[in-house]
């Protein structure tokens, strides 16, 4: 049980620390705040199961392998390989469920249906290493210094905020969608307003533009420039009174 607590432990740790390095990464590039990630809260999951594969992975390959130098080479390997089989399958399947894709890499190098590429499995491995030689022995250390029983009510309170989030973010995806595709059966002043109610998603997915893309008054794009040039103009104004 306390190996079980430990792993989710980890999952949350790292699904936090992925959620701040793709808020920096896209914020940098957006010259803005962009809360990165599929969920609400401050998780990005893909980062937590990535880093659960590559410290399981690890365990098992240094049980087998006595040389430290191979061990490390082949966990980084065996990591990179898993990892980047996770990233297809999650694309896949959100492909699948909200009919559109969250990234594509059809642009890069040897990439596979745009869900994988090169570049990224690299820097999976990259990443891996990181985990593996620095970080992960740090947090190990950090975790093991909470009380067991104490574990469990960290670990359970944890697990219903991210149920929660999951449930929550997974509805508000679906309606964005449905209002996106189903545009015709509302009001374009409806419209409006279920756009900037979930502009958050849009910001981290501009993919999701592509769905409605072309349909006159209705651009997904035009309405949340309109919104944001409307909020800058109400800013000016109370500055200038």
């Amino acid at each position: 049980m306390d190996m079980v607590l430990d792993l989710f432990l980890y999952f949350i740790v790292y699904s936090f620390m992925g959620w701040v390095m793709e808020t920096i990464f896209a914020s940098i590039n957006q010259r803005k705040f962009i809360n990165r990630g599929f969920l609400i809260g401050p998780l990005t999951p893909i980062y937590g199961f990535g880093a659960i594969l590559i410290i399981q992975s690890t365990r098992w390959i240094d049980n087998i392998l006595i040389d430290s130098y191979i061990s490390t080479l082949m966990s980084i390997f065996i990591s990179t390989l898993l990892v980047t089989i996770l990233e297809f399958i999650t694309g896949f399947t959100l492909e699948r469920v909200f009919s559109t894709k969250w990234w594509d890499y059809s642009k890069n190098a040897l990439n596979l249906k745009g869900y994988i590429c090169l570049k990224y499995s690299l820097l999976w491995g990259v990443l891996a290493f990181l985990l593996i030689q620095v970080i992960h022995p740090f947090i190990v250390r950090f975790i093991y210094l909470i009380p067991i029983s104490v574990k469990g009510y960290i670990a359970a309170l944890l697990l219903l905020c991210l149920l929660t989030d999951t449930y929550k973010s997974v509805i508000n995806t679906l309606n964005l969608r449905n209002t996106i595709i189903n545009y015709s059966d509302l009001s374009i002043a409806k419209y409006k307003k279920m756009i900037i109610k979930y502009k958050r998603i849009i910001l981290v997915f501009p993919r999701l533009l592509t769905l409605n893309e072309g349909i006159v008054n209705r651009h997904v794009r035009s309405i949340l420039d309109d919104r944001i040039n409307k909020i800058k103009i109400q800013i000016k104004n109370r500055f200038q009174n």
